[in-house]
């Protein structure tokens, strides 16, 4: 039965709790549809849910070597010295001077002046150790021109880097600007860090769902697998997970760039207090695309019951007709509760939902994006009154999970996950790039200059126009075999806690 599959994975782990929480909540799951929705969302307004810490294991746990997690708030980043130099679009060379050739005057390398007053550049965020765990199944046997060719097939388009340069050869269009938003992003890339960026090939499937899967290469005698670079990953597969194309924009829904849109999430933070907050758990969206969210909507209030869910369909036709009036994502944080759920695969609105500091309730996710790996579930005895007793606390948990979005997913912190994993990946290519036969050499004046409406909008937001004022922050090493175990443990560990609440809780009458 759909409903009870449902109510089983409808795990609500919530909150992204920082370093200084620890106490999570539960995860029910009901036989039925309205004993599900009446305790579940009744529960949301008294903090029932289960709390995703981001506080990562440190030195001192029993499990291995973790770093904290940077308080970058803290601890400014201390830059080193560059020229002042810009490099605006020049659309009217490549317009008319040399219409359609790429200009030569951005450079290709840069070097930044040492300044011996300032420190070496901050180490990552603890989520870039996944970079390491995602490139192990080459870290042996290295990545033969044979093997990144055989991701080509499910592959949306073939990227090469060679001295500085992207060259972009397309094997099929992606859903919407998906593809064309994952090149300008690494077009801005080698903007950032011009010359940085090592010599490379890769394959770039756009798709939600990844493909790769680890049972088809398993084994002492099996075969290496493709490397494949996408959006989101799971446990049974082997892609390599990269920032999404709504980093940059998703004018398709009038979703701004992330750095813009991160900066109005703040401020909108700021409009409506916590407490003077909407008591009600709230989710808007696309129930299309799966049956999970079509179940959710059966938790919406109804002239019989009011389960203190307020679930809404999003028809993005409607609301592209009315200017997107009712979709502005900023204007969206006037609830105590918001819920994340899966949709075909990962959603991208995780970041946006974490970044609002109301306290985030998961469905319990299968898939994971770059950044959210490191975030680890724990819970304690559910408590009627805990809500009601701990609203501080509660808002507190809140703030955490929207300072870990705004503070560790900067977008200076984007590009230098890309960076890093690009980096690491191409040291592990047996072959020399090259630039594939009918490949297109790409630059944001060739994609800039003739992009039209939101599309041109959203490049011109998120355009960089100078190198980085600072080095890509150290990339912290890999987890050892004692820390991943002890990682992966506690996860399930927790989880498994949650499921034993949950069964206890279910046999009550």
């Amino acid at each position: 039965m759909r409903d009870a599959g449902f109510h089983q994975r409808f795990s609500n782990y919530a909150a992204w709790v920082s370093r200084h929480f620890s106490d999570h909540l539960l995860k029910p799951s009901l036989k039925s549809p309205a004993r599900f929705s009446l305790i579940l969302f009744f529960s949301l307004f008294l903090l029932a849910g289960a709390f995703l810490s981001t506080r990562l294991l440190d030195s001192n746990t029993a499990g291995g070597n973790f770093r904290g997690s940077n308080n970058t708030s803290q601890i400014p980043k201390m830059p080193l010295r560059r020229r002042q130099v810009e490099f605006p679009l020049d659309c009217t060379s490549f317009n008319s001077v040399k219409r359609g050739v790429c200009p030569a005057s951005y450079p290709t390398n840069w070097t930044l002046e040492e300044d011996p007053n300032h420190p070496e550049p901050m180490t990552c965020p603890d989520y870039f150790r996944w970079i390491h765990e995602d490139l192990r199944p080459w870290a042996r046997t290295g990545i033969t021109r044979a093997t990144m060719e055989a991701g080509q097939r499910t592959a949306n388009f073939r990227l090469a880097i060679v001295n500085g340069k992207a060259y972009v050869k397309t094997y099929r269009k992606s859903f919407q600007t998906r593809d064309t938003f994952t090149v300008w992003g690494i077009l801005q890339l080698l903007r950032r860090y011009p010359g940085k960026v090592p010599d490379l090939e890769l394959m770039f499937d756009c798709v939600d769902w990844p493909v790769i899967l680890t049972s088809h290469f398993s084994g002492p005698n099996g075969p290496a697998p493709p490397p494949l670079f996408r959006y989101c990953g799971d446990d049974a597969t082997l892609d390599i997970v990269f920032p999404d194309w709504s980093f940059w924009g998703w004018p398709e829904i009038n979703i701004k760039p992330w750095e813009p849109l991160l900066k109005d999430l703040i401020e909108g933070n700021k409009k409506i207090p916590w407490k003077s907050r909407e008591p009600y758990a709230y989710w808007k969206g696309n129930p299309e695309v799966a049956e999970t969210r079509k179940d959710l909507l059966k938790c919406n209030v109804s002239d019989q019951q009011d389960w203190n869910a307020r679930v809404f369909t999003q028809d993005w036709m409607k609301e592209s007709q009315q200017g997107y009036k009712q979709s502005d994502l900023a204007k969206q944080c006037v609830h105590k509760y918001k819920i994340y759920i899966e949709g075909s695969a990962w959603s991208v609105s995780e970041k946006y939902i974490l970044a609002c500091d109301s306290v985030t309730l998961l469905v319990k996710p299968r898939y994971y994006d770059f950044f959210t790996r490191g975030l680890i579930p724990r819970s304690i005895k559910f408590a009627v009154d805990w809500g009601n007793s701990h609203q501080q606390r509660a808002q507190a948990i809140g703030k955490a999970a929207a300072s870990f979005i705004q503070e560790e997913l900067k977008m200076e912190y984007v590009y230098d996950y890309m960076f890093h994993l690009l980096t690491q990946y191409s040291k592990l290519l047996t072959f020399k790039p090259t630039i594939p036969p009918d490949a297109i050499e790409l630059c944001s004046e060739a994609m800039a200059c003739p992009a039209q409406g939101l599309t041109q909008e959203s490049m011109t937001e998120s355009l960089v126009e100078s190198p980085a004022e600072t080095s890509p922050c150290t990339l912290p090493p890999p987890y050892d075999p004692a820390s991943l175990l002890f990682v992966h443990s506690t996860k399930q560990s927790s989880i498994k806690q949650v499921e034993q609440w949950e069964t206890t809780k279910s046999k009550q009458p």
